[in-house]
C-alpha cells in the first residue's frame, strides 16, 4: 500500500468514516484536542491494539521506555500514549495506517523472534548474583526479619488519576490513622521497621514521619519515589531527576544519606539500576530474584549493590486491594493472610535466612489487619535466635 494512500485511509478513519472496515486489525482512535470542524486535525492518541507482522502499528503501552513517539499522517499528528476513555472519535479497523511512517521508534519483533544473544542480553542487564545471606545474623540470630511499611498516602491515588476526595481519603488514613497504630504495635513488641515514603508524601504528612524518626526503636526511612510514580512511564532523564529530588529530600530531611530505596511499585526500568549507584544507595528492596539477600548483577558483573528481596506473596496488598472503579475487591480473611505469612517466616526460620513482609499503612493499619500481625510478631518472638532488624540492618549484617 502506498505511503500517500495509507495517509488517506488514516485520515478517513479519523473523520469517523467506516471506509477502513475492510482492512485486518482491530484499533481505537483517539483525540485528545480535536479542532473545531475539523476531526482529522489536532493532536490524536493512537490506541491500535493489533499489527501484523509485516505491517507495524503504534500499540498503547507496547513500548516501556520513550516517552511519546510521533509520526506525521497528513494534518494529524500521531502519538502512542495509553487510550484515554472519553475523548473516543473513531472506532475502526485498521492494519497499515501507519506502516512506512516516520516513527520516532517501532514495536519490537516478539521475542520469539530474537536471536539467543539477544535473548541473553536481555536477561543479563540485572540478576541475582551471589547469595549474601551470613553464617549467622548479629547475636546468633537463626533468621532476620525484616518488616517494612510502604507509606504511599495520597500518592498512588494522585498516580494512578484518581483525584476526587474520596479515595484520596483512603491514602491519607495511613499517615493519619495507620502509622501512629502501626507504630504503637511495634513498640510494645520491640521490633524496629523500615518506612519507605515518597518524598510527596512526606511533604504532606511531616508529623507521621517525625513519629517515625522520634521512635526510640530507631526505624529507618528509605527512598520510595518522588511521588510514587510510574517509572517505565518516564523518559531516563525523567526518571534520574525525579529519583534524585526524592534521595535529596530524604537526605535534607534525615540529615543523612538514606541508605535504601524501594522503586515505586518495584518498577525497574533499563536505568534504574544505573541511577541507583550513581546516587550510592546501600541496598535496593525491589526485585524478587531470591528470598535471601543476594548482590545485584549487571551484565553478568558484580555491582556491590545489595538486593533485599520482595515478593507479591508477602505484600499486604495482594490480599486486602480494592479496586473501587471495577469494584473488585479481592479480600482474604484475616486468618488466612495470617497463615501465609506464618508458612513463610516458619520455612525462613527452617533455612536460617530472611523474612522480608511488604506492608502499607493504609491496609494493614486497619485493626483488624495489625491484629493479625501482631499475631504474627508474637508467633515469631516466641522462636529462639529471631533477629528483628531494619533493612540497613539487614543489609550491613549481609556484607560483614
Amino acid at each position: 500500500m502506498a505511503l500517500m494512500q495509507r495517509r488517506e485511509i488514516f485520515t478517513t478513519l479519523l473523520a469517523g468514516a467506516a471506509a477502513v472496515k475492510a482492512q485486518p486489525a482491530a484499533g481505537n482512535v483517539y483525540f485528545e484536542r480535536p479542532l473545531a470542524g475539523k476531526p482529522h486535525e489536532g493532536k490524536v492518541l493512537a490506541a491500535i491494539q493489533q499489527h501484523s507482522d509485516d505491517v507495524p502499528l503504534l500499540a498503547a503501552g507496547s513500548v516501556a521506555r520513550g516517552g511519546v513517539h510521533q509520526a506525521e499522517c497528513g494534518a494529524a499528528k500521531v502519538r502512542r500514549s495509553p487510550m484515554k476513555p472519553g475523548i473516543l472519535v473513531a472506532r475502526g479497523i485498521a492494519v497499515a495506517l501507519l506502516a512506512g511512517l516516520p516513527l520516532a521508534a517501532q514495536p519490537p519483533a516478539p521475542v520469539w523472534k530474537w536471536d539467543y544473544p539477544r535473548i541473553a542480553a536481555t536477561v543479563d542487564q540485572v540478576r541475582a548474583g551471589r547469595d549474601l545471606t551470613p553464617t549467622s545474623w548479629p547475636g546468633g540470630g537463626r533468621v532476620a526479619v525484616a518488616l517494612s511499611f510502604d507509606m504511599d498516602a495520597e500518592t498512588g491515588f494522585l498516580r494512578s488519576g484518581s483525584l476526587t476526595a474520596q479515595p484520596l481519603s483512603r491514602g491519607e488514613y495511613g499517615p493519619r490513622v495507620g502509622v501512629p497504630r502501626i507504630l504503637g504495635m511495634l513498640e510494645k513488641h520491640r521490633v524496629p521497621a523500615t518506612f519507605f515514603i515518597p518524598a510527596v508524601s512526606g511533604q504532606f504528612h511531616p508529623e507521621a514521619v517525625d513519629a517515625i524518626l522520634k521512635s526510640p526503636l530507631k526505624h529507618e526511612i528509605g527512598v520510595h519515589g518522588w511521588v510514587h510514580e510510574r517509572l517505565t512511564d518516564l523518559s531516563p532523564a525523567e526518571e534520574r531527576d525525579l529519583t534524585r529530588r526524592a534521595f535529596d529530600f530524604w537526605t535534607k530531611r534525615l540529615g543523612r544519606k538514606p541508605a535504601g530505596i524501594r522503586t515505586p511499585s518495584w518498577d525497574f526500568t533499563s536505568e534504574t539500576l544505573s541511577i541507583i549507584r550513581e546516587l550510592g544507595f546501600l541496598y535496593d528492596s525491589s526485585l524478587m530474584g531470591d528470598d535471601r539477600p543476594y548482590e545485584i548483577l549487571a551484565q553478568g558483573k558484580p555491582t556491590g549493590l545489595i538486593e533485599l528481596p520482595v515478593e507479591w506473596i508477602l505484600d499486604d496488598f495482594t490480599y486486602y486491594s480494592y479496586d473501587r472503579p471495577s469494584s473488585a475487591y479481592h479480600r482474604m480473611s484475616d486468618s488466612d493472610v495470617f497463615e501465609i505469612y506464618r508458612g513463610e517466616f516458619d520455612k525462613a526460620y527452617e533455612e536460617g535466612t530472611l523474612f522480608l513482609l511488604t506492608m502499607h499503612p493504609f491496609v494493614t493499619g486497619h485493626r483488624s489487619r495489625l491484629a493479625a500481625l501482631e499475631r504474627l510478631v508474637v508467633h515469631m518472638r516466641l522462636k529462639r535466635g529471631v533477629w528483628f532488624a531494619t533493612h540497613e540492618q539487614v543489609a550491613r549484617a549481609a556484607i560483614r
